[in-house]
């Protein structure tokens, strides 16, 4: 009787190891939650993506404790793709938040000395800047959409979302942002036969498609249908501070 309740104790000696193991690696694996930001984005930021930054300067711990929370659950090769782009495309948003706050007030970010190159984002224990998110990390994942969703705190750039993008609902987000900025005519003029478009297209002309394949493109989002004849411009960015 007292061999089978050691051999019983044994087993459950390994039972209990094996779930504290199971229990850590979960803990460790653990995906980074966005709500914290979507509650950010209500409280300060407008439908049309006006940003309230004097608020958020009277009101830094959320932020803070959401950009601690960012650096300290950088995306693993087991996140999905979607993760990854969500975590980027919302971690691109708040450091450039928090840029123009730690430099507020000013009047656009082209004010800033050297704005996307300063490597003052830590993740993991990696130093980066908005050009690492952005042109090492997000453009290399093909998605032109990326484009319509990282903003640069300027009039001219998409609308900051007032919710966080998140892997479940990230193909939607990303089409809404398409739609939003082709058909914003502040952003861009469209008409059948002559359309006048941000620069952005021009910029990062090799992450759309070329000829007649890109006013499908915009086709695809645009309320109005464009002739594939039409003449395309390119209207004046405004740098202004979305404020």
């Amino acid at each position: 009787m007292m061999v089978v309740v050691a051999v019983n104790l044994n087993k459950m000696k390994q039972l209990l190891t094996y779930v504290l193991i199971l229990c850590i690696w979960t803990s460790t694996a653990q995906k980074m939650d966005h709500s914290e930001w979507t509650n950010i984005l209500q409280l300060y930021v407008s439908y049309a993506g006006k940003v309230d930054y004097k608020g958020l300067l009277n009101n830094r711990e959320p932020l803070d404790d959401y950009l601690s929370n960012l650096g300290r659950n950088a995306p693993e090769d087991h996140w999905s793709m979607s993760e990854k782009k969500a975590y980027w495309i919302n971690a691109y948003n708040v450091f450039t938040i928090q840029l123009i706050l730690n430099n507020y007030p000013v009047k656009s970010i082209k004010k800033l000395s050297d704005p996307w190159g300063q490597k003052f984002i830590l993740i993991d224990g990696e130093m980066m800047s908005l050009n690492t998110i952005e042109h090492e990390i997000l453009r290399p994942m093909g998605d032109s959409r990326i484009h319509f969703a990282i903003v640069c705190a300027s009039e001219s750039c998409p609308k900051l979302s007032n919710c966080a993008f998140e892997a479940k609902t990230l193909n939607d987000q990303l089409d809404q942002a398409a739609h939003d900025f082709i058909n914003a005519p502040s952003k861009n003029i469209l008409t059948t036969d002559t359309i006048k478009i941000s620069k952005i297209f021009k910029w990062f002309k090799s992450d759309f498609p070329k000829g007649n394949a890109f006013i499908t493109y915009l086709n695809n989002y645009s309320t109005v249908t464009i002739s594939p004849q039409t003449k395309i411009d390119f209207l004046s960015y405004n740098w202004a501070l979305n404020d």
